[in-house]
């Protein structure tokens, strides 16, 4: 930056003319906020003050009595006067005119920030949108959230939220609750405004995607936090549950169906007590069917593209469908689908998995809990070489996952019991071995990750406990490894028959590797 040259004036020794200040001088520090932020606090409030509904039209109901008693007793400093509580004092609004844009602030898992603005909408909507998206994104920093929350911001979009006509401005109030609901301190003041939370829920009867989205979004956050009783409460009205199990039915909007549905696993993963009443309401209005019919419509969809928005769809039915499957009143329903069996399947047979890898682990735990309850299934798994080679190429998904891998081996040996109880013909016997050794490099990685914790399990000097999970996985893993095994055993013996009895052209096993990987697993194979 280049430094003024001395005037002529100065240069002759003459007093230079005083010029005025180009700054400010700093408040007294009693005024001044006690916040940590880059946007003046002052700047803030202003937009608050901007959102009020007598101060936007919102289809001509903003003079009716009941905005007027909302406006007067929820935000009463400000119309009767110019200023607005602080945390240290009050800060005068008269002179609030012009301020810097707030700059960005960073965003995290659960925060999301407004969108684009809509065309058609009226001067004071727009006005509106604008002064509100710059507080959705601002109430993302926890910081400006407990300021807004200080200075009645929860009042004034309770206010907004009963007299809007516009589903825009409702779509952004909503998203300026759900930013402050990712903030412990703003959840509880969101539960604890008086008519807030009904308000809230009647937005899901909207027939608006964006609204209902945010809407989802803030009673989904609102149930995972410590003040979830009171929301848990609410949403046991049956008018309530039937209008989210409708919005999940029949949305084609993954957005919408993603948030839905999360959702619903909140309410089934509810803290409080309160699951336990959700749990045989959702299952009595028809939950599993909605979820299967739901399951069937996203494996449609990635059949025909893989469309990386629809993965976490995918993800999050599957985890409600696993919710219902444990829970009593409803596995019997889950178990005895067939329908759901076959998805199911069908998932974990996918030759490409890596971009839906989370979701086939899910659904081989759930395929393992569907055999706990019908036996009758088995059978049919055991002659489903395709499922047998698509739960082998899972275990490398699953290397830190000790309830997934203990649910793969615990399919397989289920599997393999059923080829030592029936009659195998030699092709079959020979189509098993190809696949095992086809996959030995993971079997091999697999049983070497489970060295450590088999070694713990033996190691009896230790003082710390092995879990329930590690040893269900290590006796389903030697069960599994026993019919390996045998089934190996069965192939030598019966090598040169079956040599004889292959269609030309067959592909040969190699005797070499069959005894490779006879040797390794006989290795591993150990009592618990």
């Amino acid at each position: 930056m280049s430094i003024p040259t001395e005037s002529p004036s100065q240069e002759s020794g003459e007093e230079p003319e005083s010029l005025p200040s180009t700054h400010y001088p700093p408040a007294p520090p009693h005024e001044l906020f006690d916040l940590s932020t880059t946007v003046d606090p002052a700047y803030v409030i202003s937009l608050i003050r901007k959102l009020l509904p007598t101060e936007v039209n919102v289809g001509g109901a903003c003079g009716e009595q009941k905005t007027e008693e909302l406006t007067t007793t929820s935000v009463s400093s400000f119309e009767n006067g110019e200023e607005m509580q602080t945390n240290n004092g009050n800060y005068s609004l008269d002179g609030v005119n012009d301020f810097n844009k707030a700059e960005k602030v960073n965003e995290f898992d659960d925060v999301v920030c407004c969108g684009s603005t809509k065309k058609g909408s009226t001067a004071g909507e727009d006005a509106w949108e604008e002064y509100g998206c710059i507080l959705w994104d601002l109430a993302t920093s926890k910081t400006h959230a407990e300021l807004m929350v200080q200075n009645l911001i929860l009042e004034v979009l309770f206010s907004t939220l009963v007299v809007s006509k516009s589903a825009r401005i409702t779509e952004i109030s909503l998203g300026i609750i759900g930013n402050l609901a990712c903030h412990e301190l703003s959840q509880k003041k969101i539960t604890s405004t008086n008519g807030l939370i009904m308000a809230i829920l009647e937005q899901l009867f909207l027939d608006d995607t964006p609204c209902l989205c945010e809407a989802c979004r803030v009673v989904t956050l609102c149930l995972q936090g410590d003040e979830s009783n009171l929301w848990a409460e609410a949403l046991q009205s049956e008018h309530i549950l039937c209008r989210i199990l409708w919005i999940v039915e029949n949305t084609l909007n993954p957005q919408l169906i993603d948030k839905s549905v999360s959702l619903i696993l909140a309410m089934l993963h509810n803290k409080q007590e309160a699951a336990g009443v959700f749990q045989p309401l959702l299952t009595k209005m028809g939950l599993p069917r909605i979820l299967v019919d739901l399951l069937s419509f996203e494996m449609c969809k990635l059949r025909e593209e893989r469309l990386p928005e629809r993965y976490s769809v995918l993800g999050l039915i599957l985890q409600a469908i696993e919710a219902l499957s444990v829970i009593d009143e409803c596995s019997q329903e889950i178990c005895a689908s067939k329908r759901l069996y076959m998805l199911l399947t069908d998932l974990i047979k996918l030759p490409e998995k890596v971009e839906v890898a989370d979701c086939c682990i899910t659904a081989a735990v759930l395929i393992a809990n569907i055999l706990t309850e019908a036996a009758d299934l088995a059978l049919e798994v055991s002659q489903d070489l395709l499922l047998l080679q698509g739960l082998f190429s899972l275990f490398p998904y699953a290397s830190v996952d000790v309830e997934a891998r203990s649910a793969l081996w615990s399919i397989i040996a289920r599997f393999l019991v059923q080829v030592q109880e029936n009659d195998v013909s030699l092709l079959q016997l020979h189509q098993y071995v190809s696949v095992f050794t086809s996959e030995a490099e993971v079997i091999e990685e697999e049983l070497l990750n489970d060295h450590s914790t088999e070694g713990l399990l033996n190691d009896h000097s230790t003082e710390e406990p092995v879990s329930s999970g590690t040893t269900s996985t290590l006796v389903a893993r030697n069960a599994a490894l026993n019919g390996i095994v045998w089934v190996l055993n069965q192939w030598i013996g019966l090598e040169d028959n079956i040599k004889e009895s292959l269609p030309m052209g067959k592909s040969q096993v190699s005797k070499e590797d069959a005894y490779k990987l006879l040797h390794y697993c006989g290795k591993y194979i150990k009592g618990c």
